[in-house]
């Protein structure tokens, strides 16, 4: 019995001791990763507005300076400029998705289903350059479409259920129909184009909202 017992405690002992060796080694990876997401995260923040200023071919090395790394981080993590296209625009639909959420959180049913459908204007808006160079048929744009239907939906179906369940809207809308309806409208030109597509966009909202009370009660 002694025997097992010394045994036991010195594969204890054997256990406790790499565990308690890896924690500071575990340290330099832990922070490098960090740094490496931090500089990922600046990449695309500054190629963001690189591209809505200077357009999809503004230089790299631009980029690299408002980001505040050198050409070589943007290559290890961008290879090509079409995967740092990519990149801006999977983050920015990351961004308005997760704003269906907190406008959520912070309004009204139809209040947020408003600010939702107007950030999304504004995001189809400012994506203009990078949707033309998602139709160039680099195989780096290929998954993005798919991309964007599945942040958008749901969180657009998640608005519009909340504003019938209030009795705000109209049950029968398809989120994936009216996510391509406001972008048609957000591809008016001309100088009042932002003005007039906002108009339309409340117009579209007013037309969510007919019969909604009657549909509401006999759903």
């Amino acid at each position: 019995m002694f025997l097992i017992c010394e045994w036991a405690n010195r594969m204890s002992q054997t256990k406790e001791t790499p565990h308690t060796e890896e924690a500071p080694a575990n340290e330099p990876k832990k922070r490098a990763r960090a740094e490496a997401q931090r500089s990922t995260g600046a990449l695309l923040e500054a190629a963001k507005f690189a591209f809505e200023s200077s357009g999809v071919d503004a230089p790299v090395r631009e980029i690299a300076e408002k980001a505040g790394v050198g050409i070589g981080t943007v290559y290890r993590n961008f290879p090509k400029r079409s995967d740092l296209i990519a990149g801006v625009f999977r983050r920015e639909v990351d961004a308005c998705a997760a704003d269906a959420a907190e406008l959520t959180a912070q309004h009204l049913p139809l209040e947020a289903l408003r600010r939702w459908l107007h950030r999304y204007t504004r995001f189809i808006a400012t994506k203009k350059g990078l949707a033309n160079a998602l139709h160039s048929g680099d195989p780096a744009f290929a998954s993005l479409p798919d991309y964007f239907r599945a942040n958008f939906e749901p969180a657009l179906e998640t608005l519009l259920a909340a504003s019938h369940e209030a009795g705000e809207v109209r049950g029968d809308v398809d989120a994936y129909n009216l996510l391509r309806a406001i972008g048609n409208l957000a591809a008016a030109g001309g100088d009042d184009g932002p003005a007039h597509t906002e108009r339309m966009v409340d117009l579209l909202i007013d037309g969510l909202r007919f019969g909604a009370a009657t549909r509401g009660q006999s759903a």
